[in-house]
């Protein structure tokens, strides 16, 4: 079962963003799957301020964190219909 795999502590904030992002799409805990998108959303959101503070090309990982948010935004709305306000 995935949901034993990260608890929601502070070292979560040093698990890279896709890892979360993972954790949050194969959780099959019901009642863990809104703390699980809400850590990968965080880790995703610091990448993103990460990279923008840096003068490199990272076109294709903006991509691909877009893509995630999207993708755990329709996972919410998805398993957790009540939150489609959010």
């Amino acid at each position: 079962m995935m949901s034993s795999s990260i608890s929601s502590t502070p070292s979560s904030d040093r698990v890279p963003w896709h890892v979360l992002y993972q954790n949050a799409l194969f959780e099959t805990d019901h009642d863990k799957i809104p703390q699980r998108i809400t850590e990968a959303e965080n880790a995703i959101l610091s990448r993103i301020r990460e990279l923008f503070a840096v003068n490199t090309d990272h076109i294709e990982e903006d991509v691909l964190l877009d893509d995630a948010l999207y993708a755990l935004r329709a996972l919410r709305t998805c398993v957790l219909p009540d939150a489609t306000a959010a």
